[in-house]
């Protein structure tokens, strides 16, 4: 990875459950290389005071990046990296600024087409068992089941299928910043597809992680046979949370994504 001028701008968007912080490793990596770098905390996520019940919906889930990529000086485009459930909120924020983005990246992420309802790969993932949940914990949040199921990793499924690769001391981190979030299934059932003109006209790449036993290269292949994009990449050895058990190869991977889309 060389110095570039400081110029591309990576926005690098987490998963459920976790925060921008997730990415530290990662973002200094490629600061320390001379790209911008943001990592927002999505809506009741990471810093993000707000508890779950006061993020109804995906779209005010998503609130932190939209707002994020509303306020850029017209003109600039960054590349946007949405990690597992965060593929859905890059595929949102596509939807919506499709002018504001070089390329969309779907690292080991949830990736949505333009022809079926937002929630149609979360359907298909739960529908074909592709993950044991083991001690997650899901519950609903209301009685009038107003509100999407909220959902809290436990200490074996984090150890065990989310960050089987990393560092005793990640895992301690994680699980103690680990917060009450939720995949928003029933209301992203209730939203249109994303459109073909917008959300389907933006540069997509997909990051390949093969020993993600979260959510495995099988249904990350499946998606992408699903929604072809318009480049595959991969990083071996990698568990699903890439930022923290390969960070060297996933700062050089999106690096790579920079120099040829932004």
């Amino acid at each position: 990875m060389r110095d570039r001028p400081k110029d591309d701008h990576l926005v690098l968007v987490h998963g459920a459950c976790i925060g921008g912080w997730t990415y530290f490793k990662v973002a200094t990596r490629l600061r320390s290389a001379g790209y911008r770098v943001t990592a927002p905390d999505l809506g009741a996520s990471g810093v993000d005071p707000r508890p779950l019940r006061e993020v109804p919906t995906f779209r005010d889930y998503t609130a932190p990046l939209l707002g994020l990529l509303g306020s850029l000086p017209p003109g600039e485009k960054v590349v946007l990296v949405g990690h597992s459930l965060g593929g859905i909120n890059v595929a949102l924020a596509a939807e919506l600024f499709p002018d504001k983005i070089a390329a969309a990246v779907f690292l080991c992420a949830f990736m949505p087409d333009h022809t079926s309802r937002p929630s149609h790969v979360l359907e298909k993932f739960i529908e074909r068992k592709w993950l044991d949940w083991m001690d997650t914990e899901f519950k609903p949040q209301d009685a009038e089941g107003k509100l999407p199921t909220s959902m809290l990793f436990g200490p074996q499924i984090a150890q065990e299928r989310l960050m089987q690769l990393c560092s005793p001391e990640d895992v301690t981190l994680a699980g103690s910043l680990l917060r009450v979030s939720s995949m928003f299934v029933e209301d992203l059932q209730k939203q249109q597809p994303f459109t073909e003109g917008r959300y389907g006209s933006v540069r997509k790449v997909y990051v390949v992680v093969n020993q993600d036993l979260a959510i495995p290269e099988g249904f990350q292949r499946w998606m992408i046979g699903n929604s072809p994009v318009d480049e595959v990449k991969e990083i071996d050895a990698a568990d699903h949370l890439v930022m923290l058990s390969r960070p060297d190869e996933l700062a050089r991977c999106l690096a790579d994504i920079a120099e040829s889309y932004a």
